[in-house]
């Protein structure tokens, strides 16, 4: 070996000497610090990305976060930037540092560097902080909704420090177990140390995915379904059996009241009778129709698809003048302030049919649950069909589709095409449609070139057309044929733009023109902005009308876009408008 190889290997390797030298002399000077230190065993690369990750999180995403929800997030990006930060500072040293003359640096700069990375990670965090505290204000004033204090939001970085915590500790316990399983596989059957690493991981990655999959997942299902089942045989308080033969679980339906659910008997104890709606419109009105059929209404889905239409037979619903199909949410719900608008636009004139398929709340749904959804509305919406052609065309009523949240998704499952919906139907209106369903992710996808992907033009608005809100609804023209198709989605509601591929991939909104409801701040980080907007998701109806997943009233609006009435006058739709408002203040929460 050459002299001068020799000298810098030398040199290497008493330089190391010397800083384990020193490290030693630290823990004789300092015991219980060295102690904790020790058994931290914490990487000064993984703590800098770490930090990074922490700031990123703390910018504004789509709706207002507390401390607490900010403090859960800031924990997940913190782990995982520790995470990343540590396979960085591997790689870096493993084929970039390792074998140099001058690495590792010299004592002191390794002990500089050791002192100022944490503190430095502390100041950036607390400044981040800061800031963030006023970005938070400033969403929160666009959105007409409680704002935070600085003081309230810096206790964010102790949760954070605890989530994370939590996370690096669960994962440094997995990788000492794949190392023992390594370990005894090395000694017990004699398999080479690369193989028996390799083992090793293998086997705890299977057994976590196996118990997370057939344990954690399907025991929380199953729990979580039986809870919500036991909730679903309450009523809301106030809600009395409707006496009305026009509505399900009366004394004269097929569908007991004891057998339609929670949101069921909720559904049809709402609504407004002939004499309201003829006070508000000043011209004689119906009574309107509510057909519902709840999961104990019957046995398997074909009986209570029979059931559904049994009902609508019953109530004369297919001598109305229209006949509105609502594939619901997870439990069955109905906005109601949609469902009023529709008897206030048609004077009772109508006949309304839900369904329920689930006992489990939308967002369980959504993700453990979506084909059922899809299959659920497809059956829905093909046995009324099935009756509703055999009628006469020309004068069986009109037939539309309101779907909200999940229920655009249940709705959409009935189409392979925005085709199969003209020749199907006489008009839809979708309102909060998910980022995973799968018409809308075509349409948007393939939306005419230059179009903004929060407010998108498909084919020149021949049929399909978007709306941000109440404000940019389109006004029914020669050019929108009909049937027409209106998608309406808030910039801001997470439910449409959450999706995985926010972890590896910044989205086309994120690099549109903010809207009147994001800010400009907003922008988009590698795993970071994927958990602030999973975050956002549990508050997305958390906020006032006309933001995040609260459309308020303007699926009026929206319906009026598809299916207004001939003579209905701007007059008409603030009053319907103004009696819908007054009617979200007597009722009190939707949900």
């Amino acid at each position: 070996m050459p002299a001068s190889q020799v000298d810098r290997l030398a040199a290497i390797a008493a330089r190391r000497g010397r800083i384990v030298a020193a490290v030693s002399d630290f823990g004789d000077r300092y015991p219980l610090p060295a102690r904790v230190w020790g058994r931290l065993s914490l990487d000064f690369t993984g703590i800098a990305f770490a930090s990074l990750f922490f700031c990123w999180s703390l910018t504004p995403s789509l709706l207002p976060r507390d401390w607490l929800f900010q403090g859960i997030v800031g924990g997940i990006n913190a782990a995982i930037g520790y995470g990343v930060g540590c396979a960085v500072g591997w790689a870096v040293h493993r084929f970039l540092l390792s074998g140099r003359r001058w690495w590792p640096p010299p004592l002191p700069v390794v002990r500089a560097f050791k002192v100022a990375i944490p503190v430095a990670g502390v100041v950036a965090a607390l400044v981040a902080l800061v800031l963030a505290a006023d970005d938070q204000r400033q969403l929160a004033a666009l959105m007409g909704s409680e704002r935070t204090t600085t003081s309230g939001y810096l206790r964010t970085i102790l949760l954070s420090l605890g989530v994370s915590a939590g996370l690096i500790g669960l994962w440094r316990a997995l990788h000492d177990i794949g190392r023992w399983v390594a370990g005894q596989l090395i000694r017990r059957a004699r398999v080479p140390l690369g193989l028996a690493r390799t083992l090793g991981v293998l086997v705890v990655v299977l057994a976590t995915f196996m118990l997370i999959d057939g344990v954690l997942l399907r025991g929380a299902y199953f729990f979580t379904n039986q809870a919500f089942s036991l909730h679903d045989d309450t009523t809301r308080e106030g809600t009395l059996q409707p006496a009305e033969p026009t509505k399900s679980g009366s004394p004269d339906s097929h569908a007991p009241w004891e057998s339609l659910g929670f949101q069921g008997r909720d559904f049809v104890s709402r609504g407004l009778d002939a004499g309201e709606l003829s006070a508000i419109s000043g011209v004689p009105a119906q009574d309107p129709i509510r057909v519902y059929v709840g999961l104990d209404s019957a046995d398997t889905p074909e009986e209570r698809a029979d059931l559904v239409v049994a009902e609508l037979e019953r109530t004369g619903a297919f001598d109305r003048s229209v006949l509105a199909l609502i594939p619901t949410t997870g439990t069955g719900w109905v906005n109601p302030t949609a469902a009023q608008a529709m008897e206030l636009v048609h004077n009772g004139d109508l006949a309304m049919v839900a369904w329920q398929y689930s006992y489990l709340p939308s967002w369980i749904s959504f993700l453990a649950d979506r084909e059922k959804a899809a299959a659920a509305g497809e059956m829905l919406i093909d046995r009324v069909r099935e009756r509703w052609t055999q009628l006469p065309e020309d004068t069986r009523p009109k037939l539309y589709i309101y779907g909200e949240s999940l229920g655009t998704q249940s709705g959409e499952g009935a189409f392979d095409s925005i085709g199969e919906i003209r020749s199907s139907v006489d008009g839809v209106l979708w309102v909060g449609p998910p980022n995973s369903n799968r018409l809308w992710r075509q349409i948007v996808e393939r939306r005419d070139p230059g179009t903004p992907e929060v407010l998108p033009v498909y084919a020149d608005g021949l049929v399909v057309r978007f709306a941000g809100g109440s404000d940019s609804v389109p006004e029914p023209d020669a050019a929108w044929l009909a049937p027409r198709v209106l998608y309406i989605q808030h910039t801001s509601d997470p439910v449409v733009w959450w999706s995985p591929d926010l972890i590896f991939s910044r989205p086309d909104w994120l690099a549109e023109p903010p809207g009147h409801d994001r800010l400009p701040q907003m922008r988009w980080f590698p795993f970071v902005t994927f958990w602030q907007v999973s975050a956002d998701l549990t508050n997305a109806a958390g906020v006032p009308d006309g933001h995040g997943h609260n459309y308020g009233t303007a699926v009026l609006d929206g319906w009026l876009a598809i299916a207004r009435p001939d003579g209905w006058t701007a007059d008409d739709t603030e009053r319907a408008r103004t009696a819908l408002e007054q009617l979200r203040g007597v009722q009190g929460p939707e949900k």
